[in-house]
Protein backbone atom coordinates (compact mmCIF):
# COMPACT_ATOMS: atom_id res chain seq x y z
CA UNK A 1 0.00 0.00 0.00
CA UNK A 2 2.81 2.52 1.33
CA UNK A 3 4.75 1.79 -1.99
CA UNK A 4 1.51 3.45 -4.00
CA UNK A 5 1.66 6.04 -1.84
CA UNK A 6 5.05 7.34 -2.87
CA UNK A 7 4.46 7.95 -6.46
CA UNK A 8 2.12 10.52 -5.37
CA UNK A 9 3.72 13.77 -4.73
CA UNK A 10 2.16 17.85 -5.39
CA UNK A 11 3.54 19.81 -8.04
CA UNK A 12 5.21 23.20 -7.67
CA UNK A 13 7.02 23.69 -4.13
CA UNK A 14 10.64 24.83 -3.09
CA UNK A 15 13.22 22.97 -1.11
CA UNK A 16 14.63 25.79 1.50
CA UNK A 17 17.46 24.74 3.87
CA UNK A 18 15.83 22.46 6.43
CA UNK A 19 18.80 23.87 9.20
CA UNK A 20 16.71 21.28 11.81
CA UNK A 21 20.68 19.84 13.05
CA UNK A 22 21.19 22.06 15.93
CA UNK A 23 17.50 20.85 17.49
CA UNK A 24 16.51 17.72 16.00
CA UNK A 25 18.09 15.56 18.35
CA UNK A 26 17.16 17.06 21.77
CA UNK A 27 14.53 15.72 24.11
CA UNK A 28 12.13 17.62 25.47
CA UNK A 29 12.69 19.68 27.91
CA UNK A 30 9.94 21.05 30.63
CA UNK A 31 10.37 25.05 30.69
CA UNK A 32 10.34 26.35 34.77
CA UNK A 33 7.26 28.11 35.61
CA UNK A 34 8.00 31.72 35.61
CA UNK A 35 6.13 35.18 37.43
CA UNK A 36 3.76 36.41 34.95
CA UNK A 37 1.58 35.08 32.51
CA UNK A 38 -0.14 36.75 29.67
CA UNK A 39 -3.41 34.92 27.80
CA UNK A 40 -4.24 37.21 24.73
CA UNK A 41 -8.24 36.18 24.00
CA UNK A 42 -7.23 35.90 20.62
CA UNK A 43 -5.48 33.07 20.25
CA UNK A 44 -7.51 31.17 17.72
CA UNK A 45 -8.96 32.21 14.43
CA UNK A 46 -12.64 33.15 15.30
CA UNK A 47 -13.55 35.22 17.18
CA UNK A 48 -12.22 36.27 20.59
CA UNK A 49 -12.72 34.36 24.11
CA UNK A 50 -14.99 36.04 26.42
CA UNK A 51 -13.56 36.10 30.21
CA UNK A 52 -15.11 34.42 32.86
CA UNK A 53 -13.14 35.55 35.65
CA UNK A 54 -12.57 38.96 37.44
CA UNK A 55 -8.94 41.02 38.28
CA UNK A 56 -8.28 39.37 42.12
CA UNK A 57 -9.36 36.30 41.84
CA UNK A 58 -7.71 33.11 42.73
CA UNK A 59 -7.00 30.15 39.68
CA UNK A 60 -6.22 26.96 39.39
CA UNK A 61 -3.94 25.06 37.03
CA UNK A 62 -6.02 24.34 34.10
CA UNK A 63 -9.19 26.15 35.72
CA UNK A 64 -11.16 27.84 32.81
CA UNK A 65 -10.49 32.02 32.25
CA UNK A 66 -12.43 32.37 29.36
CA UNK A 67 -15.36 30.95 27.31
CA UNK A 68 -15.34 30.86 23.82
CA UNK A 69 -17.49 33.76 22.30
CA UNK A 70 -18.84 32.23 19.05
CA UNK A 71 -19.01 28.23 17.83
CA UNK A 72 -15.51 29.54 15.46
CA UNK A 73 -13.95 30.38 18.89
CA UNK A 74 -12.25 28.56 21.93
CA UNK A 75 -11.72 28.37 25.89
CA UNK A 76 -8.80 29.55 27.61
CA UNK A 77 -7.57 28.06 30.65
CA UNK A 78 -5.20 29.18 33.15
CA UNK A 79 -1.55 27.69 32.72
CA UNK A 80 -0.70 28.16 36.53
CA UNK A 81 -2.28 28.68 39.81
CA UNK A 82 -1.94 32.14 40.90
CA UNK A 83 -4.15 34.68 40.98
CA UNK A 84 -5.56 36.90 38.06
CA UNK A 85 -3.49 40.73 38.40
CA UNK A 86 -5.21 42.23 35.24
CA UNK A 87 -7.52 42.01 32.38
CA UNK A 88 -6.52 44.61 29.94
CA UNK A 89 -4.96 45.62 26.69
CA UNK A 90 -0.92 43.77 26.45
CA UNK A 91 1.61 43.43 23.44
CA UNK A 92 0.71 40.43 20.55
CA UNK A 93 2.71 39.29 17.58
CA UNK A 94 2.29 41.97 14.91
CA UNK A 95 3.20 45.32 16.74
CA UNK A 96 -0.20 45.25 18.13
CA UNK A 97 -1.87 45.34 21.43
CA UNK A 98 -4.90 42.75 22.79
CA UNK A 99 -6.88 42.31 25.41
CA UNK A 100 -5.54 39.92 27.66
CA UNK A 101 -5.70 38.10 30.84
CA UNK A 102 -2.74 38.51 32.98
CA UNK A 103 -1.97 36.20 35.87
CA UNK A 104 0.92 36.25 38.47
CA UNK A 105 1.83 32.42 39.44
CA UNK A 106 1.79 31.26 42.83
CA UNK A 107 5.64 30.38 43.67
CA UNK A 108 4.54 28.45 46.85
CA UNK A 109 1.95 26.76 44.83
CA UNK A 110 3.35 22.75 42.96
CA UNK A 111 1.55 23.81 40.11
CA UNK A 112 0.60 19.95 40.19
CA UNK A 113 -2.59 18.86 37.81
CA UNK A 114 -4.90 16.74 39.03
CA UNK A 115 -5.16 14.11 36.42
CA UNK A 116 -8.23 12.40 35.53
CA UNK A 117 -9.58 10.53 32.50
CA UNK A 118 -12.53 11.53 30.55
CA UNK A 119 -14.95 8.90 28.65
CA UNK A 120 -14.97 9.31 24.99
CA UNK A 121 -16.76 6.09 24.03
CA UNK A 122 -19.82 7.00 24.88
CA UNK A 123 -19.93 10.37 23.19
CA UNK A 124 -22.57 11.96 20.42
CA UNK A 125 -21.41 13.72 17.98
CA UNK A 126 -22.45 17.17 19.12
CA UNK A 127 -21.03 16.05 22.60
CA UNK A 128 -17.54 15.55 21.37
CA UNK A 129 -17.38 18.63 19.16
CA UNK A 130 -18.46 20.42 22.61
CA UNK A 131 -15.72 18.25 24.61
CA UNK A 132 -12.96 19.73 21.86
CA UNK A 133 -14.29 23.11 22.28
CA UNK A 134 -13.92 22.95 25.70
CA UNK A 135 -10.32 21.86 26.09
CA UNK A 136 -9.53 25.08 23.64
CA UNK A 137 -7.68 22.28 21.21
CA UNK A 138 -6.66 24.51 17.86
CA UNK A 139 -4.57 23.51 14.94
CA UNK A 140 -0.65 23.67 16.75
CA UNK A 141 0.69 23.44 13.38
CA UNK A 142 0.70 27.49 13.36
CA UNK A 143 -2.94 28.22 11.67
CA UNK A 144 -4.33 27.89 15.06
CA UNK A 145 -7.95 26.81 13.13
CA UNK A 146 -10.23 25.45 16.28
CA UNK A 147 -10.01 21.78 15.76
CA UNK A 148 -13.82 21.37 17.26
CA UNK A 149 -15.02 22.75 14.00
CA UNK A 150 -13.05 20.52 11.80
CA UNK A 151 -14.56 17.86 13.70
CA UNK A 152 -18.17 19.33 13.35
CA UNK A 153 -19.33 17.68 10.05
CA UNK A 154 -22.38 18.53 8.17
CA UNK A 155 -24.95 16.66 7.87
CA UNK A 156 -25.23 14.31 4.38
CA UNK A 157 -21.00 14.47 5.04
CA UNK A 158 -19.51 11.42 6.55
CA UNK A 159 -15.92 11.25 7.36
CA UNK A 160 -13.78 8.04 6.01
CA UNK A 161 -10.48 8.99 6.50
CA UNK A 162 -8.54 10.83 9.60
CA UNK A 163 -5.03 12.33 8.03
CA UNK A 164 -2.28 13.03 10.81
CA UNK A 165 0.26 15.68 9.61
CA UNK A 166 3.51 14.76 10.42
CA UNK A 167 5.60 16.55 8.24
CA UNK A 168 6.73 19.29 9.62
CA UNK A 169 8.19 20.85 6.69
CA UNK A 170 9.05 24.60 7.67
CA UNK A 171 12.95 25.10 8.43
CA UNK A 172 14.62 24.90 11.95
CA UNK A 173 11.44 23.47 13.35
CA UNK A 174 11.56 20.08 15.15
CA UNK A 175 8.92 20.07 18.05
CA UNK A 176 6.48 17.71 15.94
CA UNK A 177 9.49 15.37 15.10
CA UNK A 178 10.14 15.08 19.13
CA UNK A 179 6.69 14.37 19.85
CA UNK A 180 6.55 11.70 17.63
CA UNK A 181 9.60 9.67 18.98
CA UNK A 182 8.93 10.26 22.17
CA UNK A 183 4.98 10.22 22.91
CA UNK A 184 4.32 7.42 20.42
CA UNK A 185 1.26 5.73 22.05
CA UNK A 186 -0.09 8.91 23.32
CA UNK A 187 -0.40 9.95 19.50
CA UNK A 188 -1.91 6.57 18.45
CA UNK A 189 -4.39 6.65 21.76
CA UNK A 190 -5.09 10.83 20.05
CA UNK A 191 -5.41 8.60 16.84
CA UNK A 192 -7.92 6.29 18.13
CA UNK A 193 -10.16 8.40 20.16
CA UNK A 194 -11.05 10.47 17.17
CA UNK A 195 -11.33 7.54 14.49
CA UNK A 196 -14.06 6.67 17.23
CA UNK A 197 -15.58 9.70 17.55
CA UNK A 198 -15.60 10.78 13.98
CA UNK A 199 -16.50 7.28 12.55
CA UNK A 200 -13.74 7.62 10.23
CA UNK A 201 -12.41 3.88 8.86
CA UNK A 202 -8.36 4.44 8.88
CA UNK A 203 -6.15 6.92 9.63
CA UNK A 204 -2.59 7.47 7.91
CA UNK A 205 -0.12 9.08 9.35
CA UNK A 206 2.29 11.35 7.04
CA UNK A 207 5.87 12.18 8.12
CA UNK A 208 8.62 13.09 5.64
CA UNK A 209 11.16 11.27 5.29
CA UNK A 210 14.40 13.27 6.75
CA UNK A 211 12.62 11.92 10.22
CA UNK A 212 13.17 7.62 9.88
CA UNK A 213 13.78 7.71 13.59
CA UNK A 214 9.93 9.16 13.88
CA UNK A 215 8.81 6.55 10.99
CA UNK A 216 10.28 3.51 12.41
CA UNK A 217 9.46 4.17 15.71
CA UNK A 218 5.53 4.76 14.87
CA UNK A 219 5.79 2.00 12.52
CA UNK A 220 6.60 -0.48 15.71
CA UNK A 221 4.19 1.06 18.41
CA UNK A 222 1.30 0.68 16.32
CA UNK A 223 -0.48 -2.56 16.89
CA UNK A 224 -1.86 -5.69 14.57
CA UNK A 225 -4.98 -5.47 13.20
CA UNK A 226 -5.17 -1.22 13.93
CA UNK A 227 -6.23 0.91 11.04
CA UNK A 228 -3.05 3.06 11.20
CA UNK A 229 -0.28 3.58 8.31
CA UNK A 230 2.98 5.93 8.31
CA UNK A 231 3.33 7.08 4.85
CA UNK A 232 6.99 8.51 4.16
CA UNK A 233 6.82 11.67 2.46
CA UNK A 234 9.55 13.22 -0.13
CA UNK A 235 10.87 16.33 1.74
CA UNK A 236 9.48 19.19 0.07
CA UNK A 237 7.78 22.35 1.27
CA UNK A 238 4.79 23.10 1.62
CA UNK A 239 4.38 19.48 2.13
CA UNK A 240 2.57 20.54 5.77
CA UNK A 241 -0.39 22.29 4.07
CA UNK A 242 -3.55 20.33 4.57
CA UNK A 243 -4.28 20.21 0.70
CA UNK A 244 -0.80 19.03 -0.32
CA UNK A 245 -0.50 16.12 1.87
CA UNK A 246 -3.65 15.09 0.76
CA UNK A 247 -2.43 15.43 -2.74
CA UNK A 248 0.70 13.92 -1.89
CA UNK A 249 -0.64 10.89 0.18
CA UNK A 250 -3.70 9.66 -1.54
CA UNK A 251 -3.32 12.12 -5.32
CA UNK A 252 -6.65 13.85 -4.74
CA UNK A 253 -7.28 17.37 -5.50
CA UNK A 254 -9.35 19.85 -2.89
CA UNK A 255 -11.26 21.59 -4.97
CA UNK A 256 -10.89 25.31 -4.59
CA UNK A 257 -12.99 26.68 -1.72
CA UNK A 258 -13.18 23.36 -0.58
CA UNK A 259 -12.46 21.91 2.37
CA UNK A 260 -10.75 18.40 3.17
CA UNK A 261 -14.01 17.06 4.82
CA UNK A 262 -15.56 17.56 1.08
CA UNK A 263 -13.28 14.32 0.28
CA UNK A 264 -14.31 12.44 3.24
CA UNK A 265 -10.57 13.65 5.03
CA UNK A 266 -9.75 15.51 8.38
CA UNK A 267 -6.64 16.39 8.69
CA UNK A 268 -5.03 17.29 12.38
CA UNK A 269 -1.37 18.52 13.33
CA UNK A 270 0.16 16.28 15.25
CA UNK A 271 0.27 18.34 18.09
CA UNK A 272 -3.53 18.80 17.44
CA UNK A 273 -3.98 15.23 17.81
CA UNK A 274 -1.74 14.61 21.20
CA UNK A 275 -3.87 17.55 22.65
CA UNK A 276 -6.58 15.54 21.94
CA UNK A 277 -5.23 12.55 23.72
CA UNK A 278 -4.40 14.84 26.55
CA UNK A 279 -7.98 15.90 27.26
CA UNK A 280 -9.89 12.69 27.26
CA UNK A 281 -6.90 10.86 29.13
CA UNK A 282 -5.51 13.04 31.97
CA UNK A 283 -8.11 15.63 31.72
CA UNK A 284 -5.90 18.49 30.52
CA UNK A 285 -7.22 21.42 28.42
CA UNK A 286 -4.51 23.05 25.91
CA UNK A 287 -2.39 24.78 28.82
CA UNK A 288 1.12 24.13 27.19
CA UNK A 289 2.86 23.22 23.86
CA UNK A 290 5.79 22.29 23.00
CA UNK A 291 8.49 24.71 21.28
CA UNK A 292 11.42 24.82 19.12
CA UNK A 293 13.90 27.48 19.83
CA UNK A 294 16.69 27.88 17.32
CA UNK A 295 18.40 29.94 14.70
CA UNK A 296 21.82 31.14 14.29
CA UNK A 297 21.06 34.12 17.48
CA UNK A 298 20.22 31.99 20.11
CA UNK A 299 23.30 30.41 22.48
CA UNK A 300 21.13 27.58 23.57
CA UNK A 301 18.76 26.00 20.81
CA UNK A 302 16.03 23.59 22.80
CA UNK A 303 12.76 21.97 22.60
CA UNK A 304 11.05 23.31 25.02
CA UNK A 305 7.49 22.63 26.85
CA UNK A 306 6.64 25.63 27.50
CA UNK A 307 3.28 27.16 29.60
CA UNK A 308 0.79 29.00 27.22
CA UNK A 309 1.22 32.88 27.99
CA UNK A 310 5.00 32.81 28.97
CA UNK A 311 6.58 35.72 27.63
CA UNK A 312 9.53 35.28 24.91
CA UNK A 313 12.03 37.10 26.63
CA UNK A 314 11.55 34.45 29.46
CA UNK A 315 11.75 31.53 26.50
CA UNK A 316 14.82 32.89 25.92
CA UNK A 317 16.79 33.77 28.80
CA UNK A 318 16.07 29.85 29.87
CA UNK A 319 17.81 29.32 26.64
CA UNK A 320 20.69 31.42 27.92
CA UNK A 321 19.81 34.23 26.31
CA UNK A 322 20.75 36.06 22.12
CA UNK A 323 23.65 36.16 20.72
CA UNK A 324 25.27 39.62 19.96
CA UNK A 325 23.75 40.65 16.28
CA UNK A 326 20.76 39.19 16.63
CA UNK A 327 18.64 41.63 14.21
CA UNK A 328 15.30 39.12 13.70
CA UNK A 329 13.05 36.97 16.09
CA UNK A 330 10.27 35.28 14.41
CA UNK A 331 7.44 33.36 16.43
CA UNK A 332 6.68 30.03 14.17
CA UNK A 333 9.14 28.79 11.24
CA UNK A 334 10.98 31.04 8.82
CA UNK A 335 8.44 30.55 5.58
CA UNK A 336 5.34 31.37 7.55
CA UNK A 337 6.20 32.98 10.98
CA UNK A 338 5.90 36.55 11.78
CA UNK A 339 8.25 38.39 13.38
CA UNK A 340 8.15 40.02 16.18
CA UNK A 341 8.78 43.83 17.39
CA UNK A 342 9.25 43.20 21.08
CA UNK A 343 10.03 39.90 23.65
CA UNK A 344 7.16 40.93 25.84
CA UNK A 345 4.46 38.80 23.55
CA UNK A 346 3.61 35.57 25.34
CA UNK A 347 4.03 31.85 23.41
CA UNK A 348 0.63 31.53 22.06
CA UNK A 349 -1.64 28.57 20.70
CA UNK A 350 -0.32 28.26 17.63
CA UNK A 351 3.45 29.27 18.51
CA UNK A 352 5.56 26.47 17.61
CA UNK A 353 8.55 28.26 17.33
CA UNK A 354 10.78 30.78 18.55
CA UNK A 355 13.55 31.85 16.06
CA UNK A 356 16.21 34.50 16.39
CA UNK A 357 18.63 35.30 13.71
CA UNK A 358 21.60 37.79 12.74
CA UNK A 359 20.57 38.77 9.72
CA UNK A 360 16.88 38.69 8.67
CA UNK A 361 15.53 35.51 6.55
CA UNK A 362 12.13 36.73 5.27
CA UNK A 363 13.60 39.13 2.61
CA UNK A 364 16.80 40.63 0.51
CA UNK A 365 18.11 43.47 2.15
CA UNK A 366 17.68 45.61 -1.04
CA UNK A 367 14.32 44.93 -3.18
CA UNK A 368 14.78 44.96 -7.43
CA UNK A 369 11.83 45.48 -9.88
CA UNK A 370 10.25 42.34 -11.16
CA UNK A 371 11.45 40.98 -14.09
CA UNK A 372 8.63 38.88 -15.10
CA UNK A 373 10.40 35.40 -14.84
CA UNK A 374 7.88 33.11 -13.27
CA UNK A 375 9.55 31.70 -10.41
CA UNK A 376 7.15 32.37 -8.60
CA UNK A 377 4.35 31.01 -10.15
CA UNK A 378 6.64 27.38 -10.51
CA UNK A 379 6.97 28.14 -6.99
CA UNK A 380 3.05 28.29 -5.73
CA UNK A 381 1.62 24.93 -5.02
CA UNK A 382 -1.83 26.57 -5.40
CA UNK A 383 -0.96 27.44 -9.33
CA UNK A 384 -2.16 30.95 -8.23
CA UNK A 385 0.12 34.11 -9.92
CA UNK A 386 1.53 35.72 -6.88
CA UNK A 387 3.40 38.44 -9.16
CA UNK A 388 0.06 39.86 -10.13
CA UNK A 389 -1.33 39.28 -6.99
CA UNK A 390 1.64 41.60 -5.45
CA UNK A 391 1.33 44.41 -7.86
CA UNK A 392 -2.13 44.76 -7.24
CA UNK A 393 -1.61 44.50 -3.83
CA UNK A 394 0.39 47.43 -3.89
CA UNK A 395 -1.56 49.65 -6.25
CA UNK A 396 -3.94 48.65 -3.19
CA UNK A 397 -6.81 47.39 -5.84
CA UNK A 398 -8.12 44.89 -3.04
CA UNK A 399 -11.22 44.97 -4.75
CA UNK A 400 -10.03 43.24 -8.06
CA UNK A 401 -7.80 40.52 -6.00
CA UNK A 402 -10.85 38.01 -5.34
CA UNK A 403 -10.89 37.42 -9.22
CA UNK A 404 -7.60 35.97 -9.11
CA UNK A 405 -8.29 33.64 -6.28
CA UNK A 406 -6.45 35.18 -3.26
CA UNK A 407 -7.91 33.86 -0.57
CA UNK A 408 -6.51 30.48 -1.68
CA UNK A 409 -3.22 31.74 -1.09
CA UNK A 410 -1.74 29.78 2.35
CA UNK A 411 0.90 32.32 2.35
CA UNK A 412 3.23 29.61 2.64
CA UNK A 413 6.32 31.91 1.65
CA UNK A 414 7.57 29.72 -1.76
CA UNK A 415 6.95 32.65 -3.68
CA UNK A 416 8.74 35.35 -1.59
CA UNK A 417 11.42 32.24 -1.50
CA UNK A 418 12.04 31.88 -5.33
CA UNK A 419 11.85 35.52 -5.71
CA UNK A 420 15.75 36.85 -7.12
CA UNK A 421 14.48 40.37 -7.15
CA UNK A 422 13.84 40.01 -2.97
CA UNK A 423 10.02 41.47 -3.35
CA UNK A 424 7.92 40.59 -0.51
CA UNK A 425 4.89 38.58 -2.13
CA UNK A 426 3.60 36.92 0.78
CA UNK A 427 3.43 39.75 2.59
CA UNK A 428 1.65 41.98 0.30
CA UNK A 429 -0.68 39.52 -0.49
CA UNK A 430 -1.03 38.92 3.66
CA UNK A 431 -1.72 42.38 4.11
CA UNK A 432 -4.37 42.55 0.73
CA UNK A 433 -6.09 39.44 2.70
CA UNK A 434 -6.01 40.92 6.04
CA UNK A 435 -7.62 44.44 4.18
CA UNK A 436 -10.70 42.02 2.05
CA UNK A 437 -11.51 40.44 5.11
CA UNK A 438 -11.94 43.88 7.33
CA UNK A 439 -14.37 45.11 4.32
CA UNK A 440 -16.49 42.41 4.31
CA UNK A 441 -16.67 42.34 7.80
CA UNK A 442 -15.05 39.51 9.12
CA UNK A 443 -13.21 38.51 11.93
CA UNK A 444 -9.52 38.38 10.74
Amino acid sequence: MLSKLLKFSFAHGVHPRESKEATVSLPIQRMPFVREYVMPLNQQLGAPSKPVVEVGARVHRGELIAEPGAFISTSLHSPVAGWVRAIDNRRYPGGVFARSIVIEADPFDTQQFPRAARDWRQLGAEEFVAEIQRAGIVGMGGAAFPAHAKYSIPEGQHIEHLLVNGAECEPFLTNDHRMMVERPDDLLRGIEILLHNLGARSATIGVETNKPDAIEILRRHIKPGQPIQVAPLRVKYPQGAEKMLIKSIFGREVPAGGLPRDLGMVVNNVGSVLAVADWFEFGMPLIERVVTVSGDGVEQPSNLLVPLGTPLREVLKFCDGLKEGVSQVVMGGPMMGTSVASLDVPVLKGTSGILAFRKPRSVQSREYACIRCGRCLEACPYFLNPSRLARLARARLYEEMPRYSIMDCVECGSCTFSCPSGIPIVQLIRTAKSQLRQSAGKVV
